[in-house]
């Protein structure tokens, strides 16, 4: 006998385009069946009716930089660590994520991506998050601004050495981190772009002219806006004054108030507005843990009062994308519809994932969040199923 379908009701619903007032949302056999309002139409009968009268609905958040979390790193590139990971993610809104690398010996890295491409591959329907692609952060970063990326696993770009790790990961390098001031910078950012990888700027030390010829060969986006970073200066803005400048690139930000206070990010946000921002977490493996000793690549971080640290050198984070919307209103003043499309749209729309993550429509997978007026999460769901939260 067919199960009932669910509906979903709310104060308001944002598709990823626009916003719908009272809406029904019905689900069935994982998918959305429809979205209609209740001025319209009326929910079908027998359905178990899910109502959220002060929240909106809106698309799952998907999170393009990520290591790690609930106690394992993507890096393990295991079933176990991945579905670990996911059914974390999931309960706190995310149904779609880059698995992100930091850098290593490239016999880990290849072994890594290699792993993950199988598991991208065959990556279940499930009530857990999935990665769509990876992300490649490391090894061509800046010695100067390499955070605790180890020193002595970055490497100059080489575009031969991008294919070997392309080819092992079959494909599935969507984004790719990418310091522009390093010899052969801008041909690979160049020969990446022509891959279909999307080139972020970051870890970087560079001028402004070394940050355009980037921007020229093709990048797209600048990884943790300000954190390893030059600073700002009147007379040579350098990679930092070019990423708030150009409109036509998009720029993350970790939202924790702790990688950036709560004044720069609305610069940020003043600077790159709702087309361009993003919010992500630099998620590590403590989040969603206790205080202790974790590992970020292999790298031993000490976790403790929210910070994530590797001999005096913040090491990722432990931020959730739930939080990451609710600090974002709170220190901009943004509207929860501007904040909602930084980690749905936005992302998507950089990293070409637009069919599978970012919006709400019938016959899309059923993963949607309820979100409280002030952007924290109330309800998750995967593939039409609610996750715990």
């Amino acid at each position: 006998m067919p199960q009932a379908p669910t509906v979903l009701t709310a104060r308001r619903l944002y598709d990823g385009s626009r916003l719908y007032d009272l809406p029904i949302v019905v689900l069935d056999g994982g998918r959305i069946a429809s979205i209609s309002t209740r001025t319209s139409s009326a929910a079908p009968a027998g359905a178990t009716i899910l109502d959220f009268p002060e929240a909106t609905l809106a698309p799952s958040f998907f999170d393009i930089h990520i290591h790690g979390a609930a106690g394992h790193d993507a890096m393990e590139a295991t079933p176990e660590a991945l579905a670990a990971m996911g059914a974390f993610l999931a309960s706190r809104g995310t149904a779609r994520f880059l698995a992100t690398t930091v850098t290593a010996p490239m016999d880990a890295t290849l072994r890594a991506v290699a792993g993950l491409a199988r598991l991208i591959d065959q990556a279940p329907s499930t009530t857990a998050a999935v990665p769509l692609g990876i992300h490649l952060e490391g090894p061509f970063l800046s010695h100067s601004k390499r955070g605790v990326h180890p020193p002595a696993f970055l490497l100059e770009p080489d575009i031969a050495l991008f294919d070997r790790i392309y080819d092992a990961a079959e494909g599935h390098v969507r984004l790719m981190t990418l310091a522009p001031e390093l010899p052969g910078a801008p041909q690979l950012a160049a020969h990446a772009t022509a891959r279909g990888v999307r080139v972020s700027l970051g870890h970087s030390n560079a001028t402004a002219a070394e940050t355009r010829a980037a921007i020229d060969a093709g990048a797209t986006s600048a990884t943790h806006t300000f954190n390893a970073m030059r600073p700002l200066d009147h007379r040579e803005p350098g990679i930092l004054g070019t990423v708030l400048t150009d409109d036509s690139l998009f720029a993350e930000l970790i939202c924790d108030g702790i990688h950036s206070v709560p004044e720069m990010t609305k610069l940020w946000w003043r600077a790159k507005g709702p087309e361009r921002a993003i919010l992500v977490t630099d998620a590590m493996s403590a989040t969603g843990m206790p205080d202790g000793d974790y590992s970020l690549g292999g790298l031993t971080v000490q976790v403790a009062n929210g910070r994530a640290m590797s001999e005096g050198v913040l090491a990722g984070s432990v931020l959730t994308l739930d939080r990451a919307l609710a600090n974002f209103l709170a220190f901009t003043g943004a509207t929860l519809e501007q904040g909602l499309r930084l980690l749905t749209g936005n992302p998507a729309t950089l990293t070409g994932f637009e069919s599978e993550a970012g919006s709400l429509a019938p016959g899309s997978p059923a993963n949607l969040v309820a979100v409280s007026p002030d952007g924290h999460l109330a309800a998750s769901f995967v593939n039409g199923v609610p996750v715990s939260t």
